[in-house]
Parts: structure tokens; sequence; C-alpha cells
């Protein structure tokens, strides 16, 4: 295209910014291949044979598609469309990330949301999700992760399960209390609290396992026994005194709240606009004063 818009190899090259002869060779070469002259040469000037007529045309055609599409690619990228497919856990699901969508639909109303709640570990390249959220402490995979906001946990129970049963004061009176444990997490049914004198990890004697956090809370505030809850899941039971925590002198581990999505070259704009909007919402939130200590027996 360059030859036949130019007149001259010379110049093509010096747009190209390659030799003459180099030029002169990719013609050759592609005149081959095709089996047809495409040029007319003198020492100064090309010009298109019938045949090369032909195929400049079809290639100013060809061109100006894959242009269209560099720019049909580059739009979307600043104005996102299509569908999102999302996988989040069932509590957080409902609990936080439910009343928060409507805003980012609003925000992008030309983005398809598909949001799939579910407590299985679901596999985010298999299952064909863009985005994978997860309350967890992840183990290393290579699917790239951004950690979005930390997710507190505290041991609660019911203020009748303690009056019944008594206040644990340290970890290890833990084994003498009913324990209701989370089902999905790598340290199994293990908890483990940090205070002033040590790591101390429990096995506590269940009664229930089971892989939502909102069955736990609810079966503990029946008065059941304690149960290790992340703190948004704990917080209105705590504010409406239902549970109590115990224990405030140690701390398990914080879990965190990451957004999981493939590795590639070229994030997508809806990828990225979607956690973005996550890390708005709920990278900034204070968590602090949902406590209520028990009540020493």
């Amino acid at each position: 295209m360059k030859v036949v818009e130019s007149g001259s190899f010379a110049e093509a090259g010096r747009q190209l910014r390659l030799s003459r002869s180099a030029i002169s060779k990719y013609i050759a070469d592609l005149e081959e291949s095709l089996g047809v002259q495409l040029l007319n040469r003198t020492t100064r000037h090309a010009s298109p044979t019938e045949n090369g007529q032909r195929y400049f045309e079809r290639a100013v055609v060809i061109l100006s598609e894959i242009e269209a599409a560099d720019q049909a690619v580059a739009q979307a990228q600043s104005a996102p469309r299509g569908l999102l497919r999302v996988n989040a856990p069932m509590s957080f699901g409902t609990m936080r990330l439910g009343p928060v969508l409507a805003d980012f639909m609003a925000r992008y109303g030309e983005l398809q949301l598909q949001i799939v709640l579910s407590d299985d570990l679901l596999d985010p390249v298999q299952d064909g999700f863009d985005v994978t959220l997860r309350i967890a402490e992840l183990e290393s995979s290579s699917l790239i992760a951004r950690k979005i906001t930390p997710v507190a946990r505290m041991i609660c129970a019911s203020p009748d399960y303690l009056a019944r049963h008594g206040t644990p004061k340290h970890p290890q009176d833990l084994r003498e209390h009913a324990s209701l444990t989370y089902g999905f997490l790598l340290t199994g049914n293990q908890w483990k609290l940090t205070g002033s004198d040590g790591d101390h990890w429990i096995q506590p004697a269940w009664s229930l396992c089971v892989n939502n956090a909102e069955v736990l809370r609810d079966v503990a505030i029946k008065g059941r026994g304690l149960a290790l809850l992340p703190e948004f899941i704990a917080a209105d039971a705590l504010r409406k005194g239902e549970l109590l925590t115990v224990l405030d002198d140690y701390s398990a581990p914080p879990l965190a709240l990451y957004a999981v999505y493939p590795p590639t070259r070229h994030l997508s704009v809806k990828v990225r606009l979607f956690i973005d909007f996550l890390v708005e919402r709920f990278g900034r939130e204070d968590e602090a004063g949902v406590r209520s200590r028990a009540a020493a027996s």
C-alpha cells in the first residue's frame, strides 16, 4: 500500500523506516507467494499492475476494518459493555454485595451483571467467572488476587449460653465449651488465638460444622455454643445484644476479602471498574465499634 500510495520504493521505505532493499524484498516475496506481478518498476518509480491495483483496493478495505476493530476495542475499554460474571460467598453476597449492586449498575448501565452466590470453592477459570470474591487466607495459585479489605473475626456466644455455661477466660477454656465451626477454612476446625501470652491452637469439641456463617450466627443466638464469626456477620446481633464477644484480649488471624481473577496482559475495563468499585465501597470501612464484651460470670 505504501509503495502504491507514494509511487516509490524509496519513499515507502522512509515512511516505514525500512531500507529500499527491504521494501523491494518484501514486495518480491509477496509476488512470489501470490504468483502474480503486483508492481511495474522503473529506476525511480513503481506503479501497480492490474492485479496489483485489485490487491491494493482490497488491502485498503482490510486495513480500514482492522483500524475500526482497534477503535472498537479501545472504546470498549473506556465504556464497559457486555456480560460480567461474578462469583461471591453467599453471606457476603446477600448482606453486603447485594445492597450496593444497584449503585454499580446505575453507574455502568450498559453492563450486564451475572452474580452467582455460593459457599463452594468454585474454580474461577473452569467455571468462567470474570471475578471471584473470596473471604479467606488465600493459597498460592496462578490467579491474581487483589485485597479489598480485612475481615476481622471474634468469638461470640449468646448471653443465655454464657449464663448457663460460664464465660471462657483463656483459650484453653474453649475445650470445655460447645463450639459451632465453619467447614471451609484452611485450618479446618482448629482455632488459632493470639494474645500477650503467645499463640494458642485450639481444637474445640464441635456440635455443628457448616459452610455458612449466617447459620453459625443464628444457632449461636439460640444458645447452642460458641462461634468464631466474621465481624460483618455478627455485627447486627452484637448491637442488639443477641450475641456477646468473649476472649477479647485474644485475636483470631484476620481474613480478608479478595477479588480473584485470571492473569491477563490487559485487564478488561469491566473487571477493573468492578474491583475499583468494591475498594471504593468496602476498602475504607471502619469495622470498629460493634463489639459487646461479655460480662464476667
